[in-house]
């Protein structure tokens, strides 16, 4: 068994940069900076799929907080590796024994790019992104913050179990904002918004009504909510709305590489979108996307219906009229040629055949005006109820 190597206790002589600088170019089980702030010890495997082999580490990129310490773990897998650190703050030995560990601190701000020397050319490359510093990536708000003056980027709060939002904080012309503004927490986490007794009556009231609290004023008053799925929950106080008084949760790694490309959902987000063709991006088949297109849906299905029926009987009792005159004339073709055919008077009165043209005619034109106003609702234009 090997025995774990600690490295130097000094601070990691880090690098200031906050962008990797193609560093994980041809890195293929890179997939964005996982997030591990809020652990004391961050462990990383060494020996991981990557490309050829098992020649990573993972999670390649792996940001913490300072002070918190680093454990690489050999898997066993891909031969001997070892941790050396770009900046020459930290290098451990050569092992290929699984189980073997080797540990650093890192108390300063700032990025460390890392390699394992042997497998250098194969990718085998790692990063360890100490504090704010780095790639941060945003989900994509679509303006919700544009009038939001208290909003300072996505505060990463992910790996709590519970995350605290104040309810009146200083936001613009006074203490209308949430504080935070924006939150990211892991999936399962539970948001509590607490009252700070600021700027009069308070409410949260999420855009897509999956939640809402009451409208309180009194300090202390809390309300939390858990959010189950991915995504992103944007909510507003009613009666400040116009004042800025917005925020957002967002659910896992909405906006980040390898997560979600963003959109609302989870817990409470706005839903995806309805019908989406995965081969083109279109629609392949349209369906109505509110109660009036059902109803309308129902309703003209239901015509069509009625009027398959109506030609179906009809029919069905055309063809059985048609047998019976043909067996009756066959019939009296076998009399004799000298008996003297009756004349045959018709009848003035009901003709079911013109009716049943007449009820059809009328469910084709019904039919009809069914479909252009369904099409015309799918296309955008004006609605059924309008």
């Amino acid at each position: 068994m090997g025995g774990a190597a600690l490295g130097s206790a000094a601070p990691a002589a880090a690098q200031s940069t906050g962008e990797f600088d193609g560093w994980f170019d041809g890195v293929g089980n890179y997939e964005g900076v996982v997030d591990r702030t809020g652990q004391s010890e961050v462990t990383v495997e060494v020996g991981v799929p990557n490309g050829q082999g098992p020649y990573g580490f993972g999670p390649a990129a792996v940001r913490i907080d300072p002070g918190a310490t680093v454990v690489w773990e050999w898997t066993g897998e891909g031969g001997s590796h070892n941790v050396v650190a770009e900046d020459g703050s930290f290098e451990s030995e050569l092992v290929s024994e699984a189980g073997h560990t080797f540990s650093h601190t890192f108390e300063s701000e700032g990025i460390t790019k890392y390699v394992c020397q042997p497998h250098e050319q194969l990718g085998m490359k790692g990063a360890i992104v100490v504090g704010s510093v780095g790639p941060v990536y945003e989900p994509d708000y679509e303006g919700w913050f544009d009038d939001v003056e208290n909003y300072d980027g996505t505060v990463d709060e992910r790996g709590a179990d519970e995350v605290t939002v104040d309810v009146g904080v200083p936001n613009g012309p006074g203490p209308y904002g949430f504080g935070p503004a924006a939150v990211r927490i892991d999936p399962g986490a539970t948001v509590v918004w607490e009252w700070t007794g600021e700027g009069g009556q308070h409410n949260v009231v999420p855009e897509d009504g999956s939640f809402e609290s009451e409208l309180v004023s009194e300090a202390g008053h809390t309300f939390s909510h858990t959010f189950e799925s991915s995504g992103v929950t944007k909510y507003h106080c009613d009666p400040h709305l116009s004042l800025g008084m917005k925020g957002a949760i967002v659910v896992g790694a909405v906006g980040e590489p390898g997560g979600e490309p963003g959109g609302e959902a989870g817990g409470g987000g706005e839903g995806e979108g309805e019908g989406e063709d995965a081969g083109d991006g279109g629609r392949a088949i349209p369906m109505p996307s509110d109660f009036v297109g059902w109803a309308a849906l129902v309703f003209g299905g239901g015509l069509m219906l009625a009027l398959t029926a109506v030609l179906g009987s009809e029919g069905y009792v055309a063809y059985r009229d048609h047998e019976s005159a043909e067996e009756a004339y066959v019939g009296e073709q076998s009399t004799e040629a000298s008996e003297e055919e009756l004349p045959v008077e018709v009848e003035e009165g009901y003709d079911p055949m013109g009716t049943a043209a007449l009820v059809a005619g009328y469910f084709v034109l019904i039919a009809l005006l069914w479909v252009f106003m369904y099409f015309v609702e799918f296309l955008g234009g004006p609605t059924i109820t309008g």
